[in-house]
């Protein structure tokens, strides 16, 4: 039997507006995509080895067989940027790509967290957050620790 690692190479979500994705990401944010098929997907790789998929949501629903493709639940997808400063610029730059503010900069509940939530045009939701309690090491193992030491 083969090992199943503990590993994600790529996230899909089901995307009803892949040209409003488009817009947001590639001209609003500048992202590079990876793969762009029109009318189908967009792929954005955002680490070694880890690949971001926005599917149209009509090909989404083909790909499972024809079942209704729902929207993703209770999911978000977060960026950890390296200053407190820095939040607000990103939810700046989303929000003049089209995003729309959910949550804007608040410190969080957490000690030290200082985040927003913007969603994209198609309703996903990025928390983008500045955690000095976060890390990422040399060898690209995320390491939670207490900054006050």
């Amino acid at each position: 039997m083969t090992a199943f690692g503990q590993n994600i190479h790529f996230i899909t979500l089901s995307t009803p507006d892949l040209d409003a994705a488009r817009a947001f990401y590639v001209d609003g944010l500048g992202w590079e995509p990876l793969l762009d098929v029109p009318g189908e997907i967009i792929f954005f790789q955002f680490a070694p080895g880890s690949v971001l998929g926005l599917f149209d949501a009509e090909k989404f629903g083909e790909d499972l067989g024809g079942a209704a493709a729902m929207p993703a639940a209770g999911v978000t997808l977060a960026s950890n940027v390296g200053a407190r400063g820095e939040v607000a610029d990103v939810v700046r730059a989303m929000e003049a790509a089209g995003g729309r503010v959910v949550t804007p900069p608040e410190d969080g509940p957490f000690g030290g967290v200082f985040h927003a939530h913007v969603a994209d045009p198609n309703g996903v939701v990025w928390e983008i957050a500045y955690n000095p309690g976060w890390r990422v090491n040399d060898d690209g193992r995320v390491e939670f620790f207490d900054p006050a030491g």
